[in-house]
């Protein structure tokens, strides 16, 4: 994955009772979906052709900065996906073909009167988090690799390790496999700039069109932990994916398993 040719986005409200824990549903109150579960929308949070503060590159694979400033900081645990983008004679998205996935910690600061969701999500070069390794995805429909895969998280303070996300199998997202890819295509295309959303197809089209999308595909909901604590210096974090056939969710390394490990600063 090359920094400078993929487009960094996240999804809204992909899992059951996240928005709700993280005191963000309200913010959402005047957007429609297509039904109950759908997903809320899609935000940036990295463009590599703006000037603005998207497009700093904000992963890091060992450490979390948090902001200089007063910030309530939670851990969002997620599974990122790199998918190549292929555009039509238009140049509208027409096929998204995921390629490989890793674990992901999409950092969020809960700030009071942000208008749109990535000024929650990006505030310099260490603010998120991603996996070194990464699983090849050998199809992105039921009876592929990703089927048997969990996500859970933990946060050590003092010693202590502590659930931070619940432990979910990824096909409990509302929207997976080819549903999930076809809400992506339609969303990128036509989201419009309201509330807390942005035009999408715009960020795409003054990035230059990129041939990559790295896509956070939405946060677990959390544990009691993750819930009622914030993030601080010398807290470390840990976001595992694991096929549940072989492994558990535990911080021993094993072949079908790929884990974030990142110090708070």
């Amino acid at each position: 994955m090359k920094k400078e040719a993929v487009i960094g986005l996240g999804i809204a409200g992909n899992f059951a009772h996240h928005l709700e824990q993280a005191g963000e549903l309200e913010d959402f109150k005047d957007v429609k979906t297509i039904e109950p579960n759908a997903p809320k929308g899609i935000f940036p949070f990295y463009l590599p052709k703006s000037n603005t503060f998207l497009g700093t590159y904000p992963i890091c694979t060992e450490r979390l900065e948090l902001p200089s400033y007063q910030a309530n900081a939670q851990v969002e645990p997620e599974i990122a996906i790199l998918f190549d983008i292929i555009y039509d004679d238009t140049m509208q998205i027409d096929t998204l073909n995921a390629i490989k996935f890793t674990v992901f910690n999409d950092c969020t600061i809960r700030k009071e009167g942000a208008k749109k969701i990535s000024e929650k999500k990006s505030w310099g070069a260490t603010s998120k988090g991603i996996g070194k390794e990464w699983i090849t995805i050998d199809k992105f429909e039921v009876g592929g690799v990703m089927d048997d895969y969990h996500l859970c998280s933990f946060v050590k303070r003092d010693g202590i390790l502590h659930p931070y996300g619940v432990d979910a199998p990824l096909r409990g997202y509302s929207y997976f496999y080819s549903k999930l890819t076809q809400w992506l295509i339609d969303t990128m295309n036509n989201q419009q700039d309201f509330g807390p959303l942005e035009d999408i197809a715009l960020h795409i089209k003054e990035n230059e069109y990129p041939p990559q999308a790295l896509i956070t595909i939405g946060a677990t909901a959390y544990a009691e932990f993750g819930e009622n604590n914030y993030l601080q210096k010398g807290d470390e974090i840990f976001v595992v994916s694991y096929n549940a056939k072989t492994q558990n969710g535990d911080l021993v390394a094993g072949d079908k398993k790929v884990i974030l490990h990142q110090e708070v600063f």
